[in-house]
Formats: structure tokens, C-alpha cells, sequence
């Protein structure tokens, strides 16, 4: 059974901008969806898509619409088939160093990788942090913590003209584990 995964942008980070996980799962039936399940606070849902649906695209553009409308909130959303997920999980590249999954970032992004538009980007200006550029992804391992890294979304989105959000290690193993169960959470 196909799956997607919709991971909301920057939200319930502070005060402001909040989305209850409820309402996500409600807003997110309300579009057809079914078995919706969410992972943390920080906008996180795997679902089995309506029938008959457009793509993630059109699903995230029409969730982008019913946050707006319900919670007057202006909230990008990147919405992947399941399979893409759980293919960016397998990936990782820094998986057989001894690293904590927290000092890894993923920035899933909304199109492919221009990879000429980051020729230019010397590695080891970002040291110790390490990049590595994937399909619709980039991951970065940040050794001293992911809030002193430079390696930020915002470049990456500057660079390349694309809108992303990231998660952490942790957070991208657990989806691609609840894409790949029918088990209830």
C-alpha cells in the first residue's frame, strides 16, 4: 500500500506558528486521507494518500490551503511518496561512522539537486561540518551540533532556489519505520 510522508515547515518551534498534531491528523482526513499517524510535535505525518490523488505535490499545495484557511497560518509542506523516504533513510552516508543521529541533518527539498549551482561550495570552509548531496536531499553531519552548523536549510535553499526542511537522523530513521509498517502508532 503506498504511503506519503508530509513534513511541515518550522512550526511549533515557539509561541507562535503552533499546529496540534490533531488538528494534522484531522486536516489531513479531512483531504481523504486514511491511517493518518503523526511522529513528535514538529509536523511529522505518514498516511496512505486518497484515491484517486493528484501526487505529494498537489496533496502538499492543498494542505498548504487547509492550515491557511483553519489556523490562519501560512506553513510550507513538502509531501513525499513513502518509498522516497525510506530510500533517503537508506543512504545516509555518514551511517558506518560512529555518529549520534541527532548531529545529523537531512534538508529534504522541494525538486531536484542543481548540482552546479553548489560546484563552488569548498568542504572544507564548513569544517568540521560535512556535507553530501543526494537526489532531493542534502545531508549534513555536524559534530559540534546542529544549531552552530553553517550548513543551514536557508543556504541551501538560497543556493539552489528551492524550498526545503530538514530533520534530524533520528526523525527521518522513524518515519521511513513508519512508512514501513501497517502497524497502528
Amino acid at each position: 500500500m503506498t504511503r506519503y510522508v508530509a513534513l511541515l515547515r518550522g512550526i511549533n518551534v515557539g509561541k507562535h506558528r503552533r499546529v496540534p498534531m490533531a488538528i494534522l491528523r484531522g486536516l489531513l482526513a479531512d483531504l481523504g486521507c486514511a491511517e493518518v499517524r503523526t511522529h513528535l510535535r514538529s509536523g511529522n505525518a505518514v498516511f496512505v494518500p486518497p484515491v484517486g490523488d493528484a501526487g505529494p505535490d498537489a496533496l502538499g499545495e492543498a494542505l498548504e490551503r487547509a492550515i491557511a484557511e483553519r489556523l490562519s497560518l501560512d506553513v510550507r509542506v513538502l509531501v513525499l511518496e513513502g518509498g522516497e523516504l525510506c530510500r533517503v533513510a537508506a543512504r545516509i552516508p555518514f551511517s558506518g561512522r560512529d555518529i549520534d543521529p541527532a548531529q545529523l541533518l537531512v534538508t529534504f527539498l522541494s525538486g531536484p539537486v542543481d548540482r552546479a549551482r553548489l560546484a563552488d561550495l569548498d568542504p572544507a570552509a564548513y569544517a568540521p561540518d560535512q556535507f553530501h548531496v543526494g537526489e532531493r536531499e542534502i545531508y549534513v553531519y555536524c559534530p559540534g551540533g546542529v544549531r552552530r552548523s553553517r550548513l543551514t536549510q536557508a543556504l541551501w535553499e538560497k543556493r539552489l532556489g528551492l524550498f526545503g526542511t530538514a530533520r534530524n537522523g533520528n526523525t527521518v530513521r522513524a518515519l521511513a519505520a513508519m512508512v514501513a509498517t501497517d502497524e497502528p502508532r
